[in-house]
């Protein structure tokens, strides 16, 4: 019985570390799609997708690696977000990747409850980002301003919070129907 159970649970790391370099693989992948127009490409903040989608797949430990490691391994192989950005980015994603997966695993499995993890979680990522960019502005000499923060974390989000709260929770439930989800 403790065999079939810990060939059950390597089965079950196995799977969940595959879907976590898919996502990641997504998140290289996905702004060359919207990076041929880039006031669209930032506008919809592709590699936020994979990162919110894995912590919901993965769990939180592989959507916080996941989310910190895409925009420095991403600026490494492409240049692409810049430098420093890309530090902001990944303060930012690995909190999307962590709080889905925590806030996943703690509420009841109700499709409201999608919701909510998804926006509780966007709203934190983005505090953390605001806060990572008045770090990194500090330390190199800048400053990040309240109206800086609204501007990069709402208002020139608008299209890519539109588009995260309608196709996340698709993607969430069909996976949850098909019984591909953790706890599902």
């Amino acid at each position: 019985m403790s065999f079939s159970a810990s060939a059950q649970n390597r089965t079950r790391s196995v799977k969940k570390l595959v879907s976590a370099g898919l996502c990641l693989a997504l998140c290289l992948v996905l702004p060359f799609l919207t990076g041929q127009i880039p006031q669209i490409g930032s506008a919809l903040s592709p590699m936020h997708i994979p990162v919110l989608l894995c912590g919901f797949l993965c769990g939180w430990p592989y959507g916080l690696a996941v989310g910190f490691v895409a925009p420095l391994l991403r600026h490494v192989l492409f240049q692409m977000p810049p430098m420093p950005s890309a530090l902001g980015m990944a303060f930012e994603l690995a909190a999307y990747g962590a709080m889905t997966g925590l806030l996943y695993r703690l509420l009841p499995k109700k499709p409201l409850n999608v919701y909510v993890a998804l926006i509780l979680s966007m709203l934190a990522g983005r505090v953390v980002w605001g806060c990572a960019q008045m770090v990194i502005l500090g330390v190199t000499g800048g400053a990040f301003t309240w109206k800086m923060f609204m501007a990069g974390a709402f208002i020139n989000a608008v299209p890519g919070i539109v588009c995260h709260i309608v196709l996340i929770p698709i993607v969430v439930l069909a996976l949850q129907k098909a019984r591909l989800m953790p706890d599902a």
